[in-house]
């Protein structure tokens, strides 16, 4: 859809939508007739088969070891095999678990993301009805070949793109290609503009779409990968996916902490050898404080804390098809959606209604009969006029309402059903008025006549109805229905219908005239008519997008519309939901003009793009990802695949959506509901904040684990903790209590921030700032501690006893003081149930390691006096005061910048 023409077109040298029949014939060198099969399989040598066809596929093998390409998983395969060095058998077991769990996860979700070929290709219908040797025939639609004719009839699925040569009232369903929300009335006449989009080009028929009224024959002009469906596939197989922001932060996080293990290992060696220790326990011991820098947790961490959001958002109805995308939706700051049954609800509903000189509003949307009508803001009970209308415009409609499963459908033309449901609104019963006015014969509407005709035995004689375009029914009315009886139509009543008609039109409204005539006969039933009134109608938006529009804005969340749709029906929507901020509307023709550094300039102030292609939606994503926008995009048509695939977040609709849709989005929303987005929004920063608290948590307790150590070496003191140790602590940090921050409440205010960017990373100011007090103040008091203990006479493995429990205290205390990096931990401190039980886990084991001797002496603790226990405590406690004061000064803006 990047142009007018196709392969095919520029070897003949025209455009198929503007050349008449026979050119086209000329064009494929074919014949109305068909081709004959000796034709058709050179043909089919030349071309290929009607089919789409997947590129090189990635293997199995090759996806998996992609997941070995991340600096994390890496450092905790070496940290595996040190452990097996120390003899730690435990705890390689379970780091290697936790790799082989995120590695199998990252495999599953890749494998399953390369599926969306398939899905477009089911859509590909498996038999096709042609002409061959003159004959009619029914073929398989893959041996469809440039220049066979097809027939088309109202159930079938177009299986190629073809040039329409005969319509009888041809309808075809284009909304999964285009995004129209209605049926296209497809004419054999050529088009004037070269330009057109696809969703413009009424004598062409394209793959994939769906007959739903009428019949009609087609010349076969593009197949396989050349068709509006095969470009589709083709700018799916060449979107690349972004890295999520968590990974591009993660990978950040985990090349800095391997940088930080070397240093450590080569520093602590060097100064241990210099001081006269022994060189194999300074080896091992520079090991196990490398371990215990790398956070072995930290894939767990991540991949609970994505599950959880995973469940929390289900229940939103949001499903999340790649875990990473839940992070990611915290960060979004553009959400670019669909129109038609995503801001809409794809259910056409009557809003206005004139009759006998007065105009109605229609109140309720959709399907569901249950709306007031009013009469200038009033609330008016309906008078015989309106009855008659609404009774005419039913009587001339074939759809039918129906209640199903605690809900309404409209079984028909989407247009006719919402004539029934506002008759219903009106309290009138569509089967007691067939049985008083049984159809006899009928005109069917035609793209020349533009209208419907259907006549009807009643009581009082044969009476025909008609709904059409204004302009063609009322240039066959004589009169125009009044409260006194009929008025005749002079030109200026004329010319006010119309009017009127042209105002319901430039508020986006669908216009209806509806028309009768008694004493009617087929032959004259559409002349010499009375017009009864004019129906304006909408595919309305939906009641909860607007409400969901503003809170996105207040979270800093741009909402930008793209849609297939005509620009006027695209900015009356806009316009109504809030959505137009700058008030600018663009086109596809608009894009074509504009090359992709303009359009990244210009793209910040569009909220609309109407009349737009898979090709025009791709390069809008691209443009805003280029501003460093975090994008989620949002659609349920085939068109919208390759622009969700290529966004940050693709967000597909569960209900309306297509299979293809769902396969190239991260998300699907089970109720097709603008609102959920913002919830899944909501919970993807919540997600953010559980896995900065964790890192927050851990690595200041791994700044005082290091302090300590390093603070000891430059005072001249031993060592004050034992490998074992060192592994004891960092297995109670990075175990429970980091586990249980991953389910940690969310914050307040959470919807009221701003979206965080991408380039921010994890650690802004305020983060490192905290982090550092908090390793600072323990590095201050387990030196303190340690020197005072190894002067005031204790012995050396007293003194090594005392510094563990004190280093264990303020690490669980730090759990309380993390879970928020603004607010005190005296708001709601024990409001993580998870983390109370973790606690009270990891004290337990503390005091069982004290007192039960077995672990005395395999960790080197001895029983604490009651002394030493106040000793510990208190100040463990002082961990507290300090991270409350650098909160405070970061509430006040102490240390502030422009990424937080």
């Amino acid at each position: 859809m990047a142009g007018p023409t196709s392969e095919a077109s520029r070897q003949a040298g025209i455009v198929w939508h503007t050349a008449d029949v026979e050119a086209v014939f000329d064009a494929v060198d074919g014949d109305p007739s068909g081709l004959t099969t000796l034709e058709a399989t050179a043909r089919f040598d030349r071309w290929g088969p009607n089919e789409l066809k997947a590129s090189g596929r990635v293997s199995g093998w090759r996806i998996l070891l992609e997941q070995f390409k991340n600096v994390l998983i890496i450092i905790l395969l070496v940290a595996t095999g040190l452990s097996i060095a120390l003899g730690h058998g435990v705890e390689s077991i379970v780091i290697a678990v936790i790799v082989l769990f995120a590695v199998l996860l990252g495999f599953i979700q890749e494998f399953r993301a390369e599926r969306a070929i398939e899905a477009l290709r089911e859509l590909a219908a498996p038999t096709a009805t042609v002409f061959r040797d003159g004959q009619e025939c029914e073929i398989p639609t893959r041996l469809l070949v440039p220049g066979d004719v097809v027939v088309l009839h109202a159930g079938d699925r177009v299986p190629a793109d073809g040039r329409v040569v005969e319509s009888v009232n041809l309808m075809v369903e284009e909304a999964p290609l285009t995004g129209e929300s209605l049926p296209v009335a497809k004419v054999a006449a050529p088009m004037a503009d070269i330009e057109l989009p696809v969703a413009d080009r009424t004598d062409m028929v394209f793959a994939g779409t769906a007959v739903t009224y009428g019949r009609g024959r087609a010349v076969v002009v593009d197949t396989g990968m050349r068709t509006e469906f095969g470009r589709i596939a083709q700018l799916l197989q060449g979107v690349e996916q972004g890295r999520t922001p968590l990974q591009k932060n993660l990978d950040r996080v985990g090349g800095a902490l391997a940088r930080v293990a070397l240093v450590i290992v080569v520093v602590i060696v060097l100064l241990g050898l210099m001081r006269g220790q022994a060189w194999l326990d300074m080896l091992l011991f520079g090991i196990a404080l490398a371990v215990a820098v790398v956070p072995e947790a930290l894939p767990a961490v991540v991949t609970i804390s994505l599950a959880i959001g995973v469940q929390k958002m289900a229940s939103r109805n949001a499903l999340i098809r790649r875990l990473p995308a839940v992070e990611t939706l915290g960060s979004t700051s553009v959400i670019c959606s669909d129109k038609t049954g995503t801001l809409t609800r794809d259910e056409m509903t009557v809003r206005r209604i004139w009759t006998a000189g007065r105009i109605w509003q229609v109140e309720g949307s959709g399907y569901t009969p249950v709306g007031e009508l009013l009469v200038d803001g009033v609330i008016t009970a309906p008078t015989r006029e309106l009855e008659q209308l609404l009774e005419a415009a039913i009587l001339a409609s074939d759809a039918q309402l129906i209640e199903s499963d605690g809900g309404w459908r409209v079984s028909g033309d989407p247009t006719e059903g919402a004539l029934v449901v506002a008759a219903a609104k009106a309290g009138i019963d569509r089967q007691a008025l067939d049985a008083v006015a049984h159809r006899t014969q009928e005109i069917p509407f035609t793209s020349e006549t533009k209208r419907m005709t259907t006549l009807h035995r009643t009581a009082a004689g044969t009476v025909a109805f008609t709904k059409g375009a204004p302009e063609m029914v009322l240039a066959d009315c004589q009169a125009y229905a009044g409260t006194a009886g009929s008025v005749p139509l002079d030109a200026e009543s004329r010319a006010g219908l119309l009017e009127v008609a042209r105002s319901f039109a430039g508020d986006a409204l669908r216009v209806l005239a509806v028309s009768v005539k008694q004493g009617a006969e087929l032959g004259t039933a559409q002349h010499g008519m009375t017009l009864l009134g004019l129906i304006g109608m909408v595919d309305p938006p939906r009641s909860e997008a607007r409400a969901a529009i503003a809170v996105c804005e207040r979270a800093g969340i741009r909402p930008v519309m793209i849609t297939g749709d005509h620009p006027f029906t695209a900015e009356a929507v806009a316009r109504e939901l809030g959505l137009l901020r700058h008030g600018r509307v663009a086109v596809g023709a608009d894009l074509d003009a504009m090359d992709d550094e303009e359009l990244r300039r210009e793209v910040g102030g569009i909220d609309v793009y109407a009349r737009v292609s898979p090709a025009h939606k791709l390069r809008v994503v691209t443009a805003l990802q280029a501003n460093h926008e975090v994008v989620a995009m949002t659609g349920d048509g085939v068109n919208d695949a390759p622009a969700l695939k290529k966004a940050d977040i693709g967000v597909a609709m569960g209900i309306t959506g297509t299979d293809v849709t769902k396969e190239a989005a991260d998300m699907t929303l089970t109720d097709d509901n603008f609102a959920s987005i913002v919830a899944a929004v909501e919970e993807g920063r919540g997600v953010f904040d559980n896995i900065r608290k964790y890192l927050m948590y851990l690595l200041s307790s791994n700044i005082g684990e290091i302090g300590l150590m390093a603070g000891a070496v430059v005072a001249g003191l031993p060592l004050p903790l034992t490998a074992v140790q060192i592994l004891y602590v960092n297995l109670a940090t990075d175990g429970l209590p980091a586990l249980a921050l991953a389910v940690d409440p969310p914050d307040s205010g959470l919807m009221s921030r701003r979206p965080r960017s991408e380039r921010a990373g994890i650690f802004t100011r305020p983060v490192v700032t905290l982090m550092a007090a908090g390793g600072a103040w323990s590095t201050i008091i387990t030196v303190g501690l340690y020197a005072w203990l190894i002067h005031s006479g204790r012995t050396l493995p007293q003194a090594m006893a005392m510094i563990f429990v004190t280093l264990v205290l303020i690490e669980l205390l730090k759990a309380y003081n993390f879970r928020s990096d603004r607010q005190s931990v005296f708001t709601h401190p024990l409001a993580n149930r998870w983390l109370n039980l973790a606690v009270l886990w990891e004290a337990a084991l503390l005091i069982a390691v004290i007192y039960v001797p077995p672990l005395q002496q395999a960790l080197g603790t001895y029983p604490l006096s009651v002394t030493d226990w106040l000793t510990v405590i208190g100040l463990a406690l002082t961990v507290t005061p300090v991270l409350e004061l650098v909160k405070w000064m970061v509430r006040r803006g102490w240390f502030s910048s422009g990424a937080d």
